[in-house]
């Protein structure tokens, strides 16, 4: 996240921590997973509530991890998930990814995760974390790509909510379907040794539908998206109300099923 970015679509509503905090290495880094050891020194760009920081905190340990995130307020999300684990290798930073505030060649890894999507230049971003990368060392990056999202049954509320997102996305600034970019701008930002790959998350027990359907029929009616859509009349609150309603229907469908893709790259510096 970065000051040059326009606007954060998500916000920090409990509806989004909720899905936020949910994320580990395991089920949104793994393809980074072969690269750390311990003893490394981590930069987590974009950090969030710090789920995934204290999980590579606790696998390059006695090395250390740098949390990075926009605002203070936001970074006290990952403070405290550190805190509550008691991990003694995390620093915290405030600064911006477009101009991120450490000395060349700092870094054995430098991580982003759902955050290129969210900023206005990607392809800056990932000059500054290829910048801040020791030589050998690797930038790895991991976003959604909303386009290629599927599931069953067809509801016409999710396609609204789709269309929706997309167009809030948008007009903050960001790329929704930044996952089959990650290649391009890699490319773009001179990174030239790349490993590109997709990986998915499935939702498709009662008790993921559950648990995801009810999340966004939550979100959309109180997370920062929602106060973004109806300010500038890209949806009116029935809309809204709407939507959550197709949440809850596909939450409650027994052959219910989605698949959310992402793509990622890892990059050798």
């Amino acid at each position: 996240m970065s000051a040059k970015e326009a606007v954060y679509t998500h916000g920090h509503h409990e509806s989004v921590l909720r899905s936020h905090r949910w994320r580990t290495v395991e089920n949104s880094a793994a393809y980074l997973l072969p690269h750390l050891r311990p003893g490394m020194s981590v930069l987590d760009v974009g950090c969030g509530p710090g789920s995934i920081t204290a999980d590579l905190a606790a696998r390059v340990s006695p090395g250390s991890v740098t949390a990075v995130e926009v605002t203070d307020n936001a970074l006290a999300l990952a403070r405290a998930e550190a805190a509550a684990r008691r991990q003694s290798n995390i620093d915290f930073v405030v600064c911006d990814v477009h101009a991120l505030d450490f000395p060349d060649d700092t870094f054995d890894v430098v991580h982003a995760h759902q955050v290129l999507q969210h900023v206005t230049d990607p392809v800056r971003a990932l000059r500054e974390m290829r910048r801040v990368c020791r030589s050998g060392g690797i930038v790895a990056a991991r976003d959604s790509d909303y386009a290629a999202f599927a599931w069953y049954p067809a509801l016409p509320e999710l396609d609204e909510w789709m269309d929706l997102y997309q167009r809030v996305a948008r007009a903050n600034g960001g790329e929704p379907d930044a996952g089959r970019r990650m290649l391009a701008w890699a490319r773009a930002a001179g990174l030239d040794d790349v490993t590109a790959t997709s990986t998915t998350w499935c939702f498709a027990t009662p008790e993921d539908r559950e648990w995801w359907g009810g999340m966004w029929a939550d979100r959309i009616l109180k997370s920062e998206m929602a106060r973004q859509a109806i300010a500038s009349g890209a949806a009116t609150e029935e809309d809204l109300r709407r939507i959550s309603e197709g949440w809850r229907a596909w939450t409650a469908a027994e052959d219910g099923w989605m698949s959310l893709l992402h793509g990622e790259i890892i990059c050798r510096a």
